[in-house]
């Protein structure tokens, strides 16, 4: 089933949700799965409503990414103006049976490696403020869990990696 999630920022901080599952927990843009007979973006702001309880506006797609034949994901950039966000629920699962965590407004800072490469997927460049932020952050190479190694093996500058 094909997934739609929504891009909302204020300044240079994004909502989040946080998913809890089986031990595990990540943060995500808000949205989840497209129904029958509805299209990604009415998915996208659906979602949007059932975990955040607002209503949003399309701004623009910007992006639609397919992972598996039967995996795609559908981000749209969409505007809430001033309405203050709370956390909603899943309507199809029990109260026990929640998969959502928490809600916040995040900066790229505060939400981990790994969610935030996710973000990248989800065109998150395409919206000018968060270009302009990762235009700031120079040339050094970084990996997590590498820090303070060279991951080039001593390869100086101007010498080719093979």
């Amino acid at each position: 089933m094909p997934r739609s999630q929504c891009i909302i920022h204020r300044e240079n901080k994004l909502l989040m949700v946080q998913h809890r599952h089986r031990g595990q927990t990540w943060w995500c843009l808000p949205g989840g799965g497209v129904e029958p007979g509805e299209t990604p973006a009415e998915a996208a702001l659906r979602e949007l409503r059932e975990e955040c309880c607002v209503d949003g506006v399309i701004v623009r797609q910007t992006s639609h990414v397919i992972y598996a034949a039967d995996d795609e994901t559908y981000t749209f950039l969409v505007d809430i103006g001033d309405q203050t966000p709370t956390m909603g629920a899943d309507p199809e699962l029990q109260a026990t049976e929640q998969v959502l965590a928490r809600m916040a407004w995040l900066t790229l800072a505060e939400i981990p490696e790994r969610d935030r490469a996710f973000l990248w997927a989800a065109g998150l460049l395409g919206v000018a403020a968060f270009f302009t932020e990762v235009s700031r952050w120079g040339d050094s190479v970084s990996y997590p869990g590498m820090e303070g190694t060279s991951i080039f093996g001593g390869v100086h500058e101007g010498q080719l990696i093979s």
